[in-house]
């Protein structure tokens, strides 16, 4: 006989078997004794939360011969027809490959006839978002007003696509994630039963993996016991076959971080990388030990919030006192913007060193955070007695002081054509398209070295939009439409206007004041 997955041998089939949906099950338990059956149901939630194995033992429960305070009775003749799958009272369809208005047609023909046996018809469609906008239309008004030996019951795990039509005709069920503890205890009975030995550590790391599913949960539980055959499973025999990494090399990996150590950091990696661990998983694993960390300095009784063994607790305790907090959102969101590209990165390893350096070089960022980050390493530099030279906020070396810039020397007088320009200045700006006026409109004027006119900005996004091509032609055909020539321009940018008047000579100053003496 073929091999059942563990998912599917222990599919509940009692309301009791049902883990963490206490608020769902206690509601339709109460339906079913009181009578009060809804006509449409919906259940919405993360994947293997439950959904359709709950929809099963409704359908069975409100048909069965004989059902119980827990649900089908499971030994007569409709139970059994349903549980083979050839009842034709419970009709269950995937929206997803049946998704066209002839399929919703053919059901809503079906429904005209009464079940040939047992009190109801229920028909479980499953990722119902996947159905046309025409199916949809053509399901609403069955939905609305089934005869009253049909129900629906909508399974789906991303309820925003549904129209607003089909929710509210529907009794909406959200299924939760399921509590780390929950699935654990489910996998620990599980595996007394499948006589198969494994370590608590072990089944509580394989919950955690699951993130709040319990059908993943037992998939990966099923992937370690066929890898360990015979075997007993333990904590670090998980770790490798799901290609995840111990708490203890996040701890070597965060102080290495602290010391500003990039070799450190990239030679943990290389490690990593040769015991043959899954870097997204890494990537996922680490902004965790962070998140928790990050709790940790928030608060002392938080044993409970985070899954952790009591050494590892420890040792998460005395890190979080030689780390600051907004160190812990920068390195944070660092993570978290490589988590989301990692998946679909070609190179993973140079993304995640990437990030890894960045951790440790606050320099090669501009953010506020990475901004305070560098301000305390001026800071601890000053403490320990070494002398720090006055940093350059640009990307290049901010150890090296930053080279000063010479005043342009000006020609006695200024070319006539850009005297023009300067002098029209307020009625060129004037003329130009709405995305350009208001960029040029605070742009300073001087004259570069190969007398040019300097447009000189204090905004980066007003230079990075100005210094392309395409903008740079729309400013010389300004321009040129003005005085009838080319005139040549040239884009710079200073961090502030303290800045310009200190390097440059304001060319509007200037012509302005010659104006005023001739008058």
């Amino acid at each position: 006989m073929s091999y059942t997955a563990l998912y599917r041998k222990f599919r509940p089939a009692l309301f009791s078997d049902v883990k963490g949906q206490d608020h769902i099950v206690t509601t339709l338990k109460n339906q079913i004794r009181t009578g009060r059956i809804g006509h449409a149901y919906l259940f919405t939630g993360t994947r293997g939360t439950g959904k359709t194995s709950v929809a099963k033992i409704f359908a069975k429960t409100v048909n069965c011969e004989n059902p119980t305070e827990d649900g089908p009775c499971g030994e007569c003749r409709i139970c059994k027809a349903i549980a083979a799958g050839a009842s034709m009272n419970v009709i269950e369809i995937d929206a997803a490959s049946n998704n066209g208005v002839d399929n919703i047609r053919e059901i809503v023909e079906e429904v005209s006839y009464s079940p040939a046996e047992g009190k109801y018809k229920v028909y479980i469609i499953d990722e119902v978002h996947m159905l046309s906008i025409g199916a949809f239309n053509a399901l609403l008004k069955t939905l609305e007003e089934p005869p009253s030996y049909v129900i629906f019951i909508l399974a789906t795990t991303e309820v925003h696509k549904l129209p607003i039509t089909i929710l509210s005709r529907c009794q909406r069920y959200d299924f939760k994630r399921i509590t780390i503890d929950s699935i654990t205890a489910r996998m620990k009975h599980l595996v007394e039963v499948e006589n198969v030995q494994v370590e608590e550590k072990a089944l509580r790391f394989i919950a955690k993996a699951a993130d709040g599913s319990m059908r993943d949960a037992l998939s990966l539980l099923d992937q370690c016991i066929a890898f360990n055959l015979g075997e007993e499973l333990t904590y670090d025999k998980v770790l490798d076959v799901l290609g995840a990494v111990d708490t203890e090399v996040f701890s070597r990996l965060l102080r290495n971080v602290l010391d500003r150590n990039v070799l450190g950091c990239i030679s943990i990696l290389e490690e990593i990388v040769m015991q043959g661990r899954e870097l997204t998983q890494f990537v996922t694993d680490f902004t965790w030990y962070l998140r928790n960390l990050l709790l940790v300095k928030a608060s002392d009784e938080l044993e409970n919030v985070i899954d952790m063994s009591t050494d590892n607790l420890k040792r998460l305790k005395e890190e979080a006192e030689i780390i600051d907090n907004d160190r812990i959102v920068r390195f944070i969101r660092i993570f978290s913007d490589v988590s989301g590209q990692i998946k679909y990165a070609n190179q993973k390893r140079i993304l995640v060193e990437i990030a890894l350096i960045k951790l440790c070089k606050p320099d090669m960022e501009i953010n506020e955070d990475a901004l305070i980050d560098r301000i305390r390493q001026v800071e601890e530099k000053c403490e320990n007695g070494v002398m720090v030279a006055p940093a350059n906020f640009n990307m290049g070396d901010s150890t090296a002081p930053a080279a000063p810039k010479e005043r342009p020397k000006l020609d006695r007088a200024v070319p006539d054509d850009i005297r023009e320009v300067v002098q029209k200045w307020p009625a060129i700006v004037g003329e130009a398209p709405g995305y350009l006026k208001s960029y040029l409109k605070a742009a300073k004027l001087s004259l570069s070295n190969d007398n040019s006119l300097m447009i000189v900005l204090d905004e980066p996004m007003a230079y990075d939009t100005l210094n392309t091509d395409t903008h740079r032609q729309e400013i010389l055909d300004l321009l040129a439409d003005y005085s009838g020539k080319e005139i040549p321009i040239t884009l710079q940018q200073v961090e502030s206007r303290q800045q310009f008047q200190n390097t440059y000579v304001d060319l509007s100053e200037i012509i302005n004041m010659e104006i005023e003496e001739e008058d």
